[in-house]
């Protein structure tokens, strides 16, 4: 297990906080003070609409590069689990709002209707808002950790590899990443966040990440093909 799993994006924090300021002035717009506010209980999304059949989206996925596991989902509140809401912003369909205080992910399918999803977001310290579009998508993604973090832990050198990006560790059941991760642009640059999946569904619904925004396996496969690219991604505060 990597040593710094469980906070893969720190060392990206502080190279791109300034990146990131830029975004912030976005969220003072009346549009996303008004209409998305954040919390437990947003005015813009209502009721549960949908629920899937859990047994049979979280099964094991054997028809993938790598096998996906089971995810064993009585592990998590059941507010966490994908279900289909009412939608009642005015985001256009296809956009992802996130809100990390709740720990939701919404895709938005069309004008009243949302799918959310459980996600893990970053804990006090390394939270961040902000608008970005996604414009790199990689399925069984490499991870190759930030130079800060191996600043600040040498020790995870001996346990990367040489990928094509660099050091770090190949797509496959051992990255953070998980089974897909789609990236986070701003102003022509990456971020240095994504949404990805993860290695320890368990923690969805938790504050555990450093900045990036983690789904189960489950969800990121079922949500990566709906996302084009150049979709716009709105990170509540």
């Amino acid at each position: 297990m990597l040593m710094s799993r469980r906070g893969f994006c720190a060392g990206s924090v502080v190279a791109m906080t300034s990146a990131l300021a830029g975004c912030a002035s976005d969220m003072q717009s009346p549009l996303l003070e008004n209409i998305f506010q954040s919390g437990p209980h947003p005015k813009w999304a209502g009721r549960t609409v949908d629920r899937p059949n859990y047994d049979a989206i979280y099964a094991g996925y054997t028809d993938e590069k790598y096998p996906i596991e089971a995810f064993d989902y009585h592990q998590v509140d059941s507010q966490f689990l994908r279900q289909v809401v009412e939608f009642k912003g005015i985001a256009a369909p296809g956009t992802i709002i996130v809100d990390p205080r709740s720990c939701h992910l919404y895709f938005v399918d069309s004008k009243d209707r949302a799918t959310r999803y459980g996600v893990g977001v970053g804990r006090e310290g390394f939270a961040w808002k902000g608008e970005a579009k996604i414009n790199m998508k990689h399925d069984w993604p490499d991870w190759v950790p930030p130079p800060e973090m191996v600043e600040r832990e040498p020790d995870i050198v001996s346990q990367l590899e040489k990928t094509h990006r660099g050091l770090g560790v190949k797509g496959g059941p051992r990255s953070p990443l998980g089974a897909r991760a789609m990236y986070l642009y701003g102003d022509g640059r990456d971020l240095g966040y994504r949404i990805h999946g993860t290695t320890e569904p368990e923690t969805i619904g938790t504050y555990v990440s450093s900045g990036c925004i983690r789904m189960c396996n489950q969800d990121i496969v079922n949500l990566y093909p709906r996302v084009a690219l150049g979709t716009r991604v709105v990170v509540l505060g």
